[in-house]
C-alpha cells in the first residue's frame, strides 16, 4: 500500500499515523511517499519515490486536497494502480473520505466493498516549428493564458483540424469532466458528470459577449493557435501545477491520453451528492 501527500499540509500528521497503524493491523507492507518521511517517523516504513510506489504498490491512498490528488494523479495513472482520497482540503471532489471516517471507511475499502472509475487525463504539447518544445498531462484542465499580463491574446481554436474560431479573450481553459467543477466551472463552464467522454472549451473574458463554453467529444484534438501578432508569451498550465510557456506562432495541442487514473469510492458514493455537498445546492431548502 502507498501513502502520499504534502508534509507541510495542516493536520496531516493525525490521519497519517491513523492510516498508517490500520494498514499495519491488516499486516499490508506500506510504502511511504519520500517527502512524508519526516513527517511520519516510524520504524519500517520504506520510503519511495512517487513513480516506484505506482509501480509497487496494488493501492495509494492521497491524503490532502484535490491539489494533492491531481499531483500524485498525472504520476500514478502511468501505472494502471488505484487510488483512494482522503480529504484534507477544502471542497474535495476528488479526496472524498471524511478524516474522521477513516477507519471505517478505508477499512472497508480494504475488505473490497468500494465502487471504482476510471478518469482520463489531457496529454498537452507545446508546438514550435514543428517541433515539440514543452509537454505536460492534466487531470483537471489545461488553461492557456494571458498570465500578469492585462492584455488579451489573440488565439485561432482547430478541433480535430477544423477552423473554429479567432478569437480575442483573457485565455481559454480545456477541461475534463474531472476538472468541470474547478476552474472551468468558475469561468461559467457547465458541470459535466465524470463518466463523459468528453471535453469543455470555455473561453476566459472573450471580446465577443456570444462566445460561449463548446462541448466535444473526448477524442477530439485541440490545437490552439497563438497568433504571431501577440505581444505577450502566454502561459500554458496544467492542473493550475505545471507551467510551459508559448510564444506568438505556437501552437498547443490537445489530445486525451491512453492512460487513466482508477480513482476508488466508499459504496454509497455519488457525484451528485458530492455536488449538493460542496457547493451547496440544498442551502436554501434546509430548516
Amino acid at each position: 500500500m502507498g501513502l502520499v501527500g504534502r508534509s507541510q499540509h495542516e493536520d496531516a500528521a493525525p490521519v497519517l499515523n491513523e492510516l498508517v497503524r490500520l494498514l499495519q493491523s491488516r499486516g499490508a507492507e506500506i510504502l511511504l511517499e519520500q517527502r512524508l518521511a519526516e513527517l511520519l517517523p516510524v520504524a519500517g516504513l520504506s520510503a519511495c519515490a512517487l513513480e516506484d510506489i505506482g509501480e509497487k504498490a496494488d493501492l495509494v491512498i492521497v491524503v490532502g486536497g484535490d491539489g494533492s490528488l491531481l499531483g500524485a494523479a498525472r504520476t500514478l495513472a502511468r501505472s494502471d494502480v488505484a487510488v483512494l482520497g482522503v480529504n484534507r482540503g477544502r471542497l474535495g471532489f476528488l479526496t472524498d473520505i471524511n478524516p474522521d471516517d477513516v477507519h471505517a471507511q478505508v477499512g472497508a475499502v480494504l475488505d473490497g466493498e468500494f465502487t471504482h472509475e476510471k478518469r482520463f487525463l489531457l496529454d498537452a504539447k507545446v508546438m514550435r516549428d514543428g517541433a515539440v518544445v514543452g509537454r505536460a498531462d492534466a487531470l483537471n484542465d489545461v488553461v492557456v493564458n494571458s498570465g500578469t499580463s492585462a492584455q488579451m491574446i489573440e488565439l485561432e481554436l482547430y478541433i480535430d483540424d477544423t477552423f473554429v474560431y479567432r478569437q480575442r479573450a483573457d485565455g481559454l481553459i480545456v477541461s475534463t469532466p474531472t476538472g468541470s467543477t474547478a476552474y472551468s466551472l468558475s469561468g461559467g463552464g457547465p458541470i459535466m458528470h465524470p463518466a463523459l467522454d468528453a471535453v469543455v472549451l470555455v473561453p476566459m473574458f472573450p471580446h465577443a459577449l456570444s462566445s460561449r463554453p463548446i462541448v466535444v467529444d473526448g477524442n477530439s484534438e485541440i490545437r490552439i493557435d497563438v497568433l504571431s501578432r501577440n505581444r505577450i508569451h502566454p502561459p500554458v498550465t496544467c492542473d493550475g501545477q505545471v507551467n510551459m510557456t508559448a510564444r506568438p506562432g505556437d501552437s498547443v495541442v490537445i489530445r486525451k491520453k491512453p492512460e487513466k487514473l482508477t480513482l476508488l469510492h466508499p459504496v454509497g458514493h455519488s457525484f451528485y451528492a458530492s455536488c449538493r455537498d460542496k457547493l451547496r445546492w440544498s442551502n436554501a431548502l434546509t430548516n
